[in-house]
């Protein structure tokens, strides 16, 4: 009786130790959260903040306007046609072979010494800063396929930022197949299915909302980056489009948001300090846009595969 007493109390003694262990746990983790939504905070208060003397005195104008030596008139409109032309590119060049490349990877490569050695390369450019990825484009898109993207274009600036993204999409790709149950697999080939059917009717349905979410995250950093896509070609000054088409500007001079908060910072006048924050709101409003379209198609996706 004894023993059995002691027995108890020891065990009781651990579980109360561990769950004191728990709690610093998680309390941790709850002060890491809250730190990393103050920093967020901080950065949207003091962009609205700095950019409100525009934003309050011309919103839709300063949105809509072109570019302009002028600081009453200078707006972001071909910022922001450059960056989601950016996006549409690099979306449509990175998804499907990023996606490809991990369906390969994890459904039909195997154990390999190829497909270990191609997880590390690919996890490895990962973390490749984006200047690199900069020079790639110079190299190739700009000089040696020059005659195809048009030199300094747009084209070439959404094929730089494919690849600086390539690896992203690959990465995340793999994790959300990795997550998908096994069962699900084998309930498939269990009643006859092919290895092509059981990926394209059970696996990638089920992968698909974290396969999104990663995917669309790898678009909102493409959106943002600065280094590659000026490096590149991408114009820091004003920028005129006039009457081309838009076959012209895919393969002409182009710009982006990035740049013109770039522009704005480097003009004297503290006008444009508001110009500049106003830019970086815009920046963030497509993030957001883009985040929020990912989240309401998972949703989506998430409710046809409860059904």
């Amino acid at each position: 009786m004894v023993a059995i007493t002691t027995e108890l109390r020891r065990q009781l003694s651990v579980k109360r130790s561990s769950d004191r262990a728990g709690l610093v746990f998680r309390s941790l983790l709850v002060f890491s959260l809250l730190i990393a939504f103050a920093i967020l905070v901080a950065v949207l208060l003091t962009a609205v903040t700095r950019a409100w003397p525009i934003l309050s005195e011309r919103p839709l104008d300063f949105l809509t306007s072109k570019s302009s030596q002028d600081p009453s008139r200078a707006g972001v409109w071909q910022g922001i046609q450059g960056s989601v032309m950016l996006a549409a590119i690099t979306a449509g060049v990175a998804f499907p072979i990023g996606i490809g490349a991990a369906i390969y990877l994890e459904e039909y490569a195997g154990d390999t010494r190829f497909a270990r050695f191609t997880e590390v390369v690919v996890r490895n450019l990962a973390g490749v800063p984006s200047i690199v990825y900069g020079l790639l484009g110079l190299a190739i898109f700009v000089g040696n396929l020059g005659g195809l993207t048009g030199g300094r274009s747009v084209i070439a600036g959404g094929l730089t930022l494919a690849c600086l993204v390539l690896p992203i999409v690959i990465i995340t790709t793999q994790e959300a197949l990795r997550a998908v149950p096994g069962e699900l697999a084998q309930a498939g080939y269990g009643i006859g299915a092919t290895q092509w059917e059981v990926i394209r009717s059970v696996v990638l349905p089920a992968a698909a909302p974290g396969i999104l979410t990663g995917t669309v995250l790898s678009i909102a950093r493409a959106a943002g980056e600065a280094a590659p896509i000026l490096v590149v070609g991408a114009l820091t000054g004003v920028f005129q489009t006039g009457t081309m088409s838009f076959l012209e500007q895919m393969q002409g001079f182009f710009t982006a948001l990035p740049m013109q908060i770039f522009a704005f910072t480097k003009q004297p006048s503290e006008i444009w300090g508001a110009h500049a924050a106003g830019a970086s709101v815009a920046i963030l409003l497509v993030v957001i846009a883009l985040n929020s379209v990912a989240i309401y198609v998972r949703a989506r996706l998430d409710r046809n595969l409860r059904k």
